[in-house]
């Protein structure tokens, strides 16, 4: 049986000191896809129903950046550093190509990744993020997510309120914790003050020409919830409109965790692009 997201093995890779844990899936042969975590996220956090179906037809890798979940090190507060961590892990990889999918805070990874050479990015998918200079709520989504008290905070977090997108949210969460052992662990505040820095910085440096988004050259998918509270959908259309060759789809009903609304979806539009 091929591994799953929910039974693949932690395997890990050393660089430059740290020691970064992963689960690769699918087959050995192709341009793997490499997994951009969200704010605080492990790989657990990722979607089976996503990843699976995405690891049918390539190579996909999940792993934790540094400082998070059973990775070593600290988590940076920048997110250059995180993305020069990211692009350290590859590189230990001995890959030499990829693609990347990079969801909220990994989205900004991959914007920087996309243009700095270190690794080569054939094409990249954006979901739930926002540019540099983007508008950004994170602090007071994930403050009043919490104030709800809900059976898990990504419920209100990422879907919308009404019953679909909350019943496609608890059947998400569902699919989340189906992993039984080896689960990736919570650090807490050493993950999450730092990264909260990050983002808040990306969001305030002023870009006013959209010179960071011009640089990008390569074939980018934005994806995007019609109600994503914490990086608002404008966020999208900024980088739908400045980059020179993206894609944009914005999915109805939906919130911060579109893609995880919408697995079959967005997985067929995923494997549409990289296939194109």
């Amino acid at each position: 049986m091929p591994d799953t997201l929910e039974r693949a093995p932690t395997r890990y890779v050393d660089s430059g000191g740290l020691r970064f844990a992963y689960r690769r899936l699918g087959p050995k042969a192709g341009i793997p896809l490499i997994l951009l975590q969200h704010f605080t996220g492990t790989m657990d956090a990722w979607d089976p129903a996503v990843v699976n179906a995405l690891a049918a037809r390539r190579p996909v890798i999940a792993f934790n950046n540094a400082g998070v979940g059973t990775s070593s090190g600290e988590t940076p507060d920048s997110v250059e550093q995180q993305a020069a961590d990211a692009e350290a892990f590859i590189a230990a990889l001995g890959l030499k190509q990829v693609d990347l999918l990079g969801f909220s805070l990994g989205g900004f990874l991959a914007q920087v990744m996309a243009t700095r050479g270190a690794v080569e990015v054939r094409r990249m998918i954006l979901a739930g993020t926002a540019p540099r200079g983007g508008e950004e709520h994170l602090l007071q989504v994930v403050e009043e997510a919490f104030a709800r008290n809900a059976r898990d905070v990504r419920l209100p977090l990422f879907f919308t309120p009404s019953a679909a997108s909350q019943a496609a949210g608890a059947a998400f969460v569902d699919r989340a914790n189906a992993r039984a052992s080896d689960r990736d662990p919570d650090r807490g505040e050493a993950v999450s003050n730092p990264q909260t820095q990050a983002i808040i910085r990306w969001c305030a440096e002023p870009d006013p020409d959209h010179a960071s988004l011009k640089a990008i050259r390569q074939p980018t998918l934005i994806v995007h919830g019609s109600d994503d509270t914490m990086f608002p959908s404008i966020n999208a259309y900024q980088m739908f409109k400045n980059m020179s060759s993206a894609t944009l789809i914005i999915y109805p009903d939906s919130g911060h965790g579109a893609l995880f609304q919408h697995p079959e979806t967005f997985v067929s539009h995923v494997e549409t692009f990289l296939g194109a």
